[in-house]
Protein backbone atom coordinates (compact mmCIF):
# COMPACT_ATOMS: atom_id res chain seq x y z
CA UNK A 1 0.00 0.00 0.00
CA UNK A 2 1.46 3.96 -1.00
CA UNK A 3 2.21 5.79 2.09
CA UNK A 4 -0.58 8.30 2.93
CA UNK A 5 0.00 11.34 1.21
CA UNK A 6 -0.15 14.73 3.57
CA UNK A 7 -3.34 16.75 3.57
CA UNK A 8 -1.00 19.77 3.10
CA UNK A 9 -0.94 18.59 -0.71
CA UNK A 10 -4.47 19.93 -0.48
CA UNK A 11 -3.33 23.71 -0.81
CA UNK A 12 -2.20 23.26 -4.22
CA UNK A 13 -5.03 23.42 -6.62
CA UNK A 14 -3.44 20.88 -9.11
CA UNK A 15 -3.56 18.42 -5.96
CA UNK A 16 -6.41 19.34 -4.33
CA UNK A 17 -8.24 18.30 -7.89
CA UNK A 18 -6.17 15.58 -8.41
CA UNK A 19 -7.01 14.23 -4.83
CA UNK A 20 -10.72 14.79 -5.17
CA UNK A 21 -10.72 17.78 -2.67
CA UNK A 22 -9.38 15.66 -0.28
CA UNK A 23 -11.69 12.63 -0.79
CA UNK A 24 -8.50 10.44 -2.09
CA UNK A 25 -7.25 10.79 1.85
CA UNK A 26 -9.69 8.52 3.13
CA UNK A 27 -7.82 6.03 5.20
CA UNK A 28 -9.83 3.44 3.60
CA UNK A 29 -10.89 2.34 0.34
CA UNK A 30 -9.57 6.07 -1.03
CA UNK A 31 -11.33 5.33 -4.68
CA UNK A 32 -14.54 4.41 -3.30
CA UNK A 33 -14.40 7.68 -1.40
CA UNK A 34 -13.97 9.72 -4.49
CA UNK A 35 -16.32 7.85 -6.39
CA UNK A 36 -18.94 8.79 -3.82
CA UNK A 37 -17.73 12.23 -3.36
CA UNK A 38 -18.50 12.27 -7.26
CA UNK A 39 -22.30 11.07 -7.26
CA UNK A 40 -22.80 13.44 -4.46
CA UNK A 41 -21.02 16.22 -6.35
CA UNK A 42 -22.89 15.38 -9.79
CA UNK A 43 -26.11 16.98 -9.49
CA UNK A 44 -24.24 20.36 -9.00
CA UNK A 45 -21.46 19.39 -11.60
CA UNK A 46 -24.69 18.48 -13.72
CA UNK A 47 -26.82 20.88 -13.61
CA UNK A 48 -25.67 24.06 -15.59
CA UNK A 49 -24.98 22.22 -18.59
CA UNK A 50 -27.16 21.28 -21.72
CA UNK A 51 -27.08 17.66 -23.24
CA UNK A 52 -24.27 18.68 -25.74
CA UNK A 53 -22.12 20.67 -23.43
CA UNK A 54 -22.08 18.33 -20.43
CA UNK A 55 -19.74 15.92 -22.57
CA UNK A 56 -17.96 18.53 -23.83
CA UNK A 57 -17.10 19.73 -19.69
CA UNK A 58 -15.99 15.82 -19.22
CA UNK A 59 -13.68 15.85 -22.19
CA UNK A 60 -11.90 18.93 -20.70
CA UNK A 61 -12.07 17.59 -17.39
CA UNK A 62 -9.97 14.30 -18.27
CA UNK A 63 -7.72 16.21 -20.49
CA UNK A 64 -7.00 18.20 -17.47
CA UNK A 65 -6.74 15.20 -15.01
CA UNK A 66 -3.96 13.79 -17.49
CA UNK A 67 -2.27 16.85 -16.30
CA UNK A 68 -3.33 16.59 -12.42
CA UNK A 69 -2.84 12.79 -11.87
CA UNK A 70 0.75 13.01 -13.34
CA UNK A 71 2.05 16.29 -11.31
CA UNK A 72 0.50 14.46 -8.39
CA UNK A 73 1.96 11.35 -9.21
CA UNK A 74 5.41 12.71 -9.92
CA UNK A 75 5.01 15.09 -6.49
CA UNK A 76 4.34 11.45 -4.15
CA UNK A 77 6.92 9.47 -6.37
CA UNK A 78 4.04 6.95 -7.23
CA UNK A 79 2.26 7.19 -11.14
CA UNK A 80 -0.77 5.89 -9.72
CA UNK A 81 -0.92 6.48 -6.07
CA UNK A 82 -3.84 5.62 -4.57
CA UNK A 83 -5.28 8.60 -3.42
CA UNK A 84 -5.54 9.85 -6.81
CA UNK A 85 -8.90 9.77 -7.29
CA UNK A 86 -9.89 12.06 -10.20
CA UNK A 87 -9.68 9.38 -12.76
CA UNK A 88 -12.71 8.01 -10.61
CA UNK A 89 -14.63 11.47 -10.36
CA UNK A 90 -14.28 12.14 -14.02
CA UNK A 91 -15.86 8.52 -14.79
CA UNK A 92 -18.51 8.20 -12.31
CA UNK A 93 -19.91 11.29 -14.31
CA UNK A 94 -19.18 9.91 -17.43
CA UNK A 95 -21.74 6.91 -15.79
CA UNK A 96 -23.83 8.81 -14.19
CA UNK A 97 -24.48 11.15 -17.25
CA UNK A 98 -25.72 7.68 -19.37
CA UNK A 99 -27.38 6.40 -16.30
CA UNK A 100 -31.11 6.57 -15.40
CA UNK A 101 -31.93 9.34 -13.52
CA UNK A 102 -33.16 7.24 -10.27
CA UNK A 103 -31.11 6.94 -6.88
CA UNK A 104 -31.79 3.23 -7.37
CA UNK A 105 -29.87 3.15 -11.18
CA UNK A 106 -27.65 5.59 -10.36
CA UNK A 107 -26.52 3.09 -7.30
CA UNK A 108 -26.12 0.40 -9.87
CA UNK A 109 -24.32 1.88 -11.79
CA UNK A 110 -21.42 3.62 -9.09
CA UNK A 111 -21.06 0.16 -7.78
CA UNK A 112 -21.04 -1.19 -11.23
CA UNK A 113 -18.49 0.93 -11.47
CA UNK A 114 -16.29 0.59 -8.57
CA UNK A 115 -16.24 -3.29 -9.60
CA UNK A 116 -14.92 -2.09 -13.02
CA UNK A 117 -12.19 -0.77 -11.70
CA UNK A 118 -11.38 -2.99 -8.74
CA UNK A 119 -11.18 -6.44 -10.86
CA UNK A 120 -9.64 -4.30 -14.12
CA UNK A 121 -10.91 -7.18 -16.65
CA UNK A 122 -8.87 -7.17 -19.92
CA UNK A 123 -8.30 -5.03 -21.34
CA UNK A 124 -8.42 -2.67 -18.22
CA UNK A 125 -5.52 -4.54 -16.90
CA UNK A 126 -3.03 -4.25 -19.26
CA UNK A 127 -3.60 -0.52 -19.93
CA UNK A 128 -2.88 -0.01 -16.16
CA UNK A 129 -0.08 -1.60 -16.48
CA UNK A 130 1.25 -0.38 -19.59
CA UNK A 131 0.87 3.40 -19.63
CA UNK A 132 2.32 4.25 -16.03
CA UNK A 133 1.50 8.40 -16.80
CA UNK A 134 -1.25 11.13 -16.09
CA UNK A 135 -2.87 9.25 -19.24
CA UNK A 136 -2.53 5.95 -18.10
CA UNK A 137 -4.36 6.85 -14.36
CA UNK A 138 -7.30 8.48 -16.50
CA UNK A 139 -7.38 6.00 -19.32
CA UNK A 140 -8.13 2.86 -17.37
CA UNK A 141 -11.06 4.34 -15.84
CA UNK A 142 -12.46 5.57 -18.93
CA UNK A 143 -12.65 1.58 -19.67
CA UNK A 144 -13.90 0.78 -16.41
CA UNK A 145 -16.78 3.62 -17.50
CA UNK A 146 -16.86 1.59 -20.59
CA UNK A 147 -17.30 -1.65 -19.07
CA UNK A 148 -20.21 -0.35 -16.81
CA UNK A 149 -22.10 1.74 -19.32
CA UNK A 150 -22.31 -1.79 -20.94
CA UNK A 151 -23.64 -3.30 -18.18
CA UNK A 152 -26.12 -0.98 -17.51
CA UNK A 153 -27.38 -1.17 -20.92
CA UNK A 154 -28.11 -4.67 -20.80
CA UNK A 155 -29.64 -4.64 -17.20
CA UNK A 156 -31.72 -1.99 -17.77
CA UNK A 157 -32.77 -3.88 -20.98
CA UNK A 158 -33.50 -7.08 -19.35
CA UNK A 159 -35.42 -5.08 -16.64
CA UNK A 160 -37.78 -3.60 -19.54
CA UNK A 161 -37.91 -7.72 -20.57
CA UNK A 162 -39.60 -8.41 -17.43
CA UNK A 163 -43.38 -8.66 -16.48
CA UNK A 164 -44.99 -5.66 -15.26
CA UNK A 165 -41.91 -3.16 -16.41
Amino acid sequence: MDPRPSPSLLRHPVHLLSLGFGSGLSPIAPGTAGTLAAWLLYPLLRAPFSEMAFPALLLVLFVVGIFAAQRTGQALGVPDHGAIVWDEMVATWLVLFFAPASFLWQAVAVALFRLFDIIKPPPIRQADAHFKNGFGVMFDDLLAAAYTLLALAALVHLCQLLPGA
